[in-house]
């Protein structure tokens, strides 16, 4: 129960990664609030966790729904003590040459939009009521925040992004309130490919994804949402009280993959 009393607001909590990570954070002793945009699975989400979860449907790339999902958790929980910045899209590896300059502009704004943009109105909505508990703010961030190939340019320039902001919050807003992240790799999740680039990808099984993933990693792992979590637990803890500015990589060792 190493977050017992602990609040999180967690976006795009209620799949993926982000589900895993509310489902442990409830085992840790946490309340958990649930942003996301599927009243379906917000409701289901609900169903199963009761009085220890909350949700709120919303959209992450506006301010107001940020602002909204604070003031919902602290109204129902009391405070906040953890912001995780989760909710994103993908681009399909989709690739630049092959883009219309349309689609390009389309899909810049539709990705940038919730995987940065997100992030930043997030952090901002949560701000005040974190410096009140010495909170932390954790974005997900991706293996494509380093190394090319994670997915095409819209989605690698989103990550390296929030590195960026990551960073310079964890400077400016020390020493009142910790900002990390995790970078997961390859992971077997619904992360969903965005719109304009349907048109410009193509769409494979679990089976072959799950193939190629295990084919870029070390460890030859096909992750899946739940090998992330003990991640997020750690940063979200007061045991990791001297930690900031920092990225856990959860992604079966990609750094030390070599010229093989």
């Amino acid at each position: 129960m190493i977050l017992k009393h602990k609040v999180a607001l967690i976006t795009g909590g209620a799949s993926g990664i982000g589900e895993a990570v509310a489902r442990r954070f409830v085992r840790e002793g946490a309340k958990v609030c649930i942003m996301g945009r599927s009243k379906e699975k917000l409701a289901r989400m609900k169903a199963e966790f009761g009085e220890n979860i909350l949700t709120y449907q919303g959209d992450v790339s506006k301010y107001e729904d940020n602002e909204g999902a604070v003031k919902a958790t602290v109204n129902q929980f009391g405070k906040l003590d953890i912001f995780i910045a989760n909710a994103g899209v993908f681009d399909g590896f989709a690739k630049f040459a092959d883009v219309t300059p349309e689609a390009l502009s389309e899909a810049y704004d539709f990705l940038l939009n919730i995987n940065v943009k997100g992030s930043f109105f997030g952090a901002k909505a949560a701000l005040t009521e974190l410096q009140k508990t010495n909170g932390n703010i954790i974005f997900s961030v991706s293996g494509a925040s380093f190394y090319p190939d994670g997915g095409g340019v819209w989605y690698t320039a989103s990550k390296h992004a929030q590195i960026g902001l990551m960073r310079q919050l964890a400077f400016e807003l020390a020493p009142t309130i910790r900002i990390n992240a995790v970078a997961p790799g390859g992971t077997l999740t619904e992360l969903s490919v965005i719109p304009p680039l349907l048109p410009f990808v193509k769409v494979v099984d679990n089976d072959t994804k799950a193939s190629s993933i295990k084919k870029r990693n070390p460890l030859q792992l096909a992750q899946m949402p739940e090998d992330h979590v003990a991640a997020y637990v750690l940063l979200a803890s007061d045991e990791s009280r001297a930690i900031t500015g920092e990225v856990i990589s959860s992604d079966g060792g990609l750094s030390v993959r070599g010229l093989g």
